[in-house]
């Protein structure tokens, strides 16, 4: 693990300088912040942040180290990872490794001694920048270098990093039957089989689905309407995921052609891909929803709920209208979209996580309503169907 001088490039000119705790590599990236004080093995696992240097805005991390257990997918999945202050000496009774070397056996730069503060209130001002984080230290030459080389990365809009974070083959969950959340109870027979359209899912989404007896098929971006059909499911899920949505075409082009076949659920980027599947458009928010505490209220209860979000593109309100889909849910601090359905096809989606990891589970109880719906479905199909054998 490197532990040497460190510094971060802004797109703007900006220069950040840091102590190096992970990979002594270059790596460059959209910087944003997440302001969830817990959960960074989460966020640091999660695909959705592919692409992206990761900023946290709670001043102590890595206090309670890396368990094995709460990580959502198979490495880090950051372009990189910076904070005020690391521990490097964690104390969780659950640790199986520092934070620092975790990363850097990853290959994943890490920066701390940053002030974070000041970064992030660059980016809120300024909207989410491209970065450049690299270890050693650095004259003005190398710095106007960097400087070059950071401005030369594309942008996020426009880059399909859902092919790249989503599984390139099919495949079927298969981690150990577990109750997750406070209303998943025990693991149930799966009788249930749910198609997943997984542009970079998080583990714990598949944990709910296969706790509420839902025997869950990854599939990748690309998948063909044939082979959707030929699996022959009882219910479709489009995971979250990175990168703009309306780059992801082809996936788009074949939610478009099953829409409404089987109840269909989103969450976070599935979301977004199903109402422009469904003719509405997207729009890149200034600096995204990232946290474990965004106020969303549920205009069918009018209940407020707090969830936990990973986003930085929105569905645009009017088109999704016009496209005869309802608003669901909405983002109380600046008002956007933050669910969806359709008027008359089994279709729904939100922008936030309901298996929250880390977060509350205030939402948690739309697991149970797709998994509701799959159910009715499936009873009306197998009515239907023996009615015509008794024919």
């Amino acid at each position: 693990m490197a532990n040497e001088e460190g510094l971060l490039v802004l797109e703007d000119g900006s220069v950040f300088r840091g102590r190096s705790l992970g990979a002594a590599v270059e790596t460059v990236g959209e910087v944003v912040f997440c302001t969830a004080m817990t959960g960074y093995q989460e966020a640091l696992t999660d695909p959705s942040y592919t692409g992206q240097i990761l900023v946290l805005t709670a001043a102590h991390i890595g206090t309670y180290g890396i368990a094995a257990e709460d990580i959502e997918s198979s490495k880090p999945q950051v372009a990189g990872f910076i904070v005020h202050e690391c521990s490097t000496h964690p104390s969780g009774a659950r640790n199986e490794a520092p934070l620092g070397p975790w990363l850097a056996q990853a290959r994943v730069p890490m920066l701390d001694h940053i002030d974070t503060r000041s970064l992030v209130r660059r980016i809120r001002e300024h909207g989410a920048l491209r970065g450049l984080m690299a270890s050693g230290p650095a004259d003005a030459k190398r710095v106007a270098a960097l400087l070059e080389q950071v401005r030369g990365t594309p942008s996020m809009a426009g880059q399909d990093l859902a092919s790249k974070a989503g599984g390139h083959a099919q495949g079927t969950f298969v981690e150990p039957d577990q109750a997750w959340g406070p209303s998943a109870g025990p693991s149930k027979a799966l009788r249930l089989r749910v198609a997943a359209m997984d542009c970079g899912a998080k583990s714990s989404i598949y944990r709910y689905l296969r706790s509420r007896g839902c025997d869950v098929h990854m599939l990748p971006p690309s998948v063909s309407v044939a082979t959707i059909e030929a699996l022959a499911p009882d219910g479709l899920f489009v995971s979250n995921g990175p990168g703009d949505p309306a780059a992801v075409e082809g996936l788009i082009e074949t939610l478009r052609s099953v829409a409404g076949r089987v109840p269909t659920f989103g969450i976070c980027l599935g979301h977004q891909l199903l109402s422009l599947a469904l003719g509405a458009t997207t729009w890149k928010l200034p600096f995204g929803h990232r946290g474990a505490n965004q106020p969303v209220r549920d205009l069918d209860t009018g209940r407020v709920e707090i969830t936990s979000q990973n986003h930085g593109f929105c569905v645009d309100e009017a088109s999704l209208e016009a496209a005869s889909c309802l608003v669901t849910h909405r983002h109380l601090n600046d008002e956007t979209v933050a669910g969806f359905r359709h008027s008359t096809l089994p279709i729904s989606g939100v922008q936030f996580h309901p298996e929250a990891s880390p977060g509350p589970h205030d939402t948690v109880h739309l697991f149970d309503r797709f998994v509701a719906a799959m159910e009715c479905s499936k009873q009306r199909s197998e009515a239907v169907a023996g009615g015509t054998a008794g024919d």
